[in-house]
């Protein structure tokens, strides 16, 4: 490829020397021969190898090589024809990098199929063993007796993740706010990366600071109001984990808000308005999309969380209100379902399967809604602009 941009460039400056006009500047032509010279040899060996993931063996590794360079040969000596005064190099390399462009959001959206009916195949074959109502709302999850009602699983699930969201949310937001609205810049610039140390830590950190530190600290502050506290609770990893995602929230926020712009507040403070009343109908209206990103974010975080419930909340699926008993969640029960010692087409291992498909699901809807509510918010600002 770097031959061909090499003589690429030169035979199109060569021709614009003798002071004939060029549609392309001798650089684009450059690109233009290196980009579709390499393209087919990087095609062939990536369709060769990609088959080779299916232990058929299109090409001996010396043919795919030689075939290759040879490949590479013939594409630099087409293409080096095709440098030339009506040749529009500058269109073609826009259109391949174009291509390009469309080729990665192609394979992103593939991947995601991929994952979505890789999980669905094994699903269902759980669901031919196992009733789907009952595995949505019954309340007994025992594979050992064959009963996978997985409603005490997801209700840990959004229990915990909820505690977590009410830790973070408003911290987050409101040091978002200070970082961003009254804080000078040297502070500014000495908090948020002191901040977002937190998001730096391993989770089995966060579980050990859980099951050793908070857990324990939970239990002796409700015995003194003579309440009976297991030491693996659900309110110790869901205050944890909601630590764990207020850099996600703050940092994002922050550069949401910062990123309002200065005439909108200044038309605000001109108004009359305080710095208090700015932030409050001005600032956070118009950064609330992002803010609604970064929250939907850290939700996420949160939700797929294992190590923190595993060592502060325990594996017992348990249907409760209250915040004081053990709980579980269904990332937990994946993990405990993949890494046991049963047959892989067993119902406890294909259940595992069942839950992701349902957590894909349940993440899939949050983020619907949270684009609708987004898409409103940008309405909403749009038309008091106008």
């Amino acid at each position: 490829m770097y031959l061909g941009y090499i003589l690429g460039r030169k035979k199109s400056s060569k021709i614009r020397e003798n002071g004939i006009a060029m549609h392309s500047q001798p650089d684009q032509y450059g690109w233009f021969v290196a980009i579709y010279t390499g393209l087919p040899s990087i095609l062939l060996v990536s369709v060769v190898s990609f088959i080779y993931l299916f232990d058929i063996e299109l090409l001996p590794p010396i043919v795919l090589i030689g075939s290759s360079l040879a490949l590479a040969g013939l594409s630099l000596v087409f293409f080096q024809t095709l440098v030339k005064p009506t040749t529009k190099a500058r269109n073609l390399l826009e259109n391949s990098v174009k291509a390009f462009l469309m080729l990665s959001s192609f394979i992103s959206v593939l991947t995601t199929f991929g994952i979505l009916f890789s999980i669905l195949f094994e699903a269902l074959q759980f669901f031919k063993l196992q009733s789907f109502f009952y595995f949505i709302f019954g309340t007994n999850w025992f594979p050992e007796g064959d009963e996978f009602g997985a409603l005490p699983l997801f209700a840990g699930t959004f229990y915990i993740t909820f505690i977590a969201l009410c830790i973070a949310f408003p911290i987050g937001l409101l040091s978002a706010i200070y970082m961003s609205e009254y804080a000078s810049y040297k502070t500014r610039n000495t908090l948020k990366p002191m901040l977002e140390i937190l998001a730096g830590i391993p989770t089995v950190v966060y579980g050990f600071f859980a099951a050793i530190t908070i857990a324990p600290a939970i239990v002796e502050f409700f015995e003194l109001f003579g309440f009976e506290v297991s030491f693996q609770n659900a309110l110790a990893p869901g205050i944890v984990m909601g630590i764990m995602i207020i850099p996600i929230i703050s940092s994002l926020s922050d550069d949401v808000i910062s990123s309002v712009p200065k005439h909108v507040r200044h038309g605000s403070l001109a108004l009359g308005m305080n710095q208090a009343e700015t932030i409050k109908f001005v600032v956070l209206p118009s950064a609330m999309p992002g803010i609604i990103a970064a929250t939907l974010l850290g939700v996420s975080r949160a939700l797929g969380e294992t190590m923190i419930v595993v060592m502060a909340a325990g594996l017992q699926a348990n249907l409760s209100a209250n915040p004081l008993e053990t709980m579980t969640t269904v990332t937990v029960r994946i993990v405990d379902a993949m890494t046991g010692d049963q047959a892989f087409n067993s119902p406890e291992t294909l259940a595992a399967f069942a839950l992701g498909l349902v957590l894909f699901f349940v993440t899939l809807a949050i983020n619907i809604v949270s684009a609708y509510t987004i898409r409103k918010f940008h309405q909403k600002y749009k038309v008091s602009n106008l």
